[in-house]
């Protein structure tokens, strides 16, 4: 008798998203490999899509599924571990229903027609985290964050932070860690959307906003704190808004790419939040930034993942699939401008890796950083098929990047730099792996400095964490973040 091998219709990738997440309760993680750093103390944090079917029916883009947090809690008594669904509104409703009843960025709501106007989009609470002294805010840029307990995970509810007052609040926000202070933004739509930006104490109390007019509804995923000045570069995306009024597009269908605007580029002074200047330069899309800081000569300089278009939306809407086929790279870029005038001086690409989910340590941010951490591709991989299978660290004096050592059908989530307690001059880096050939989920630590070498800690989890977006991490003994 002759087997016919079938070949494979999904990468190894695709198993951590082909079922909903499995939540666990705080337990102890086992160590599989190493020993856990004695100056790693303090929580790892992260929030990504947890599910992306409810009731037999898949959601419409990977950002649609329901947020669930991982939190890891470094401590002298050892490691344990909490995976918990954010306990949002629609979450609730749509349990209890047994079926999808919201629309989101890339689905209409199902069901009658009148459903697009009473239940029109799901607070999914599932891009990033902050860690605040008495709470965590998961974040969604559509709407508040929800607040949830530091340890346990427990859904506290809605947080307006003393100001947001239903404004949006982006799940990117800024903090400058020398004075305590957080920047972040919103996005009210409208026939031509305001730019709410805001700036907040260190227990993340609003103490001051302000607004600036767009020209029409630009999709605004990210910003960055440079210096004395916040930068937003607006891409060339902009949203057909009379099918989502009419109930008869999703947001991510009705977003189009219309490179002729170019780049507009926003500058703000970071203590008054009032525009010092508005520019324009060459269009390109990038989700997110790396940092950014002001030069010698009172320039600002800008690192950011660049796309050439913006392909990258139909690649993520494939994700919640688990098989994509569309090409998206992104590179490591640095623009230079004149804060002045918004008027860019330079764009130059620093490294051909595929980059995504760029960061810097914390105590860089907003200031010179040496490093950049980002997640990448394997050399060879098909990135029409694949998702970010590695991550490393470009080095800026000697322009060489770093991988990390990964085997295959490993895949990371985005590398946090963690500065170690009891030695300054030491640092770890942190990520989520999803094993493809187990069919399991690790936390990994390396040192920052030898991210070729082995790992020097692999810690199991209970079950299976599908791919994140952001996290954070809350370093214990300290009174703020």
């Amino acid at each position: 008798m002759t087997t016919t091998i079938q070949p494979l219709t999904h990468k190894t990738w695709a198993g951590a998203i082909a079922q909903p997440a499995k939540e666990f309760t705080l337990t102890p993680l086992p160590v599989l490999w190493g020993q856990v750093p004695e100056g790693l103390r303090g929580t790892l944090y992260r929030n990504g899509p947890g599910r992306l079917e409810r009731g037999g029916i898949d959601v419409g883009h990977w950002f649609d599924g329901d947020g669930a947090i991982l939190g890891v809690h470094f401590t002298d008594a050892g490691v344990t571990g909490v995976y918990r669904y954010v306990q949002t509104a629609g979450y609730q409703e749509e349990t209890t229903a047994g079926k999808l009843l919201y629309g989101n960025y890339g689905m209409t709501a199902p069901g009658p027609v009148w459903n697009q106007w009473l239940k029109p989009v799901k607070n999914a609470a599932n891009t990033s985290v902050l860690a605040l002294p008495d709470k965590l805010l998961a974040l969604w840029e559509g709407g508040n964050p929800h607040s949830l307990d530091l340890q346990t995970l427990e859904t506290h509810g809605l947080d307006n932070l003393d100001g947001l007052q239903g404004l949006g609040y982006s799940a990117h926000p800024k903090v400058d860690y020398q004075t305590g202070e957080i920047f972040n933004f919103g996005v009210s739509p409208g026939l031509n959307a305001t730019l709410n930006v805001y700036k907040s104490d260190f227990t993340g109390k609003v103490t001051q906003k302000s607004e600036v007019k767009l020209q029409g509804v630009p999709l605004i995923h990210d910003f960055v704190l440079a210096g004395q000045y916040l930068i937003f570069f607006i891409p060339a995306v902009r949203l057909n808004v009379f099918p989502v009024l009419a109930g008869i597009s999703s947001y991510s269908d009705a977003l189009e790419w219309k490179p002729k605007l170019g780049t507009q580029i926003l500058v703000f002074h970071r203590e008054t939040l009032s525009l010092v200047s508005r520019g324009e330069t060459e269009a390109w899309y990038q989700w997110h930034f790396a940092n950014g800081y002001v030069d010698a000569s009172g320039d600002v300089v800008v690192d950011i993942a660049s796309y050439p278009d913006f392909q990258t939306n139909q690649y993520l809407r494939e994700v919640a699939t688990g098989k994509t086929h569309t090409r998206a790279k992104s590179t490591l870029t640095r623009v230079h401008l004149q804060p002045q005038t918004a008027k860019v001086t330079s764009i130059q690409q620093l490294s051909d890796r595929s980059c995504e989910f760029p960061n810097v340590p914390k105590a860089n941010i907003g200031q010179v950083s040496r490093y950049t951490y980002m997640s990448s591709f394997r050399e060879g991989t098909d990135i029409s098929q694949e998702i970010l299978n590695t991550f490393g660290c470009f080095d800026h004096q000697t322009e060489i990047f770093t991988e990390a050592n990964l085997p295959e059908n490993c895949y990371p989530s985005e590398p946090l730099p963690v500065q170690d307690a009891q030695n300054s001059e030491k640092s770890w880096v942190l990520t989520v792996v999803y094993d493809g050939n187990s069919h399991s989920s690790e936390v990994w630590v390396f040192e920052s400095d030898r991210l070729d070498a082995e790992p020097v800690c692999r810690l199991g989890l209970p079950s299976v964490i599908p791919h994140s977006f952001h996290g954070y991490f809350k370093s214990a003994n300290t009174t703020s973040m």
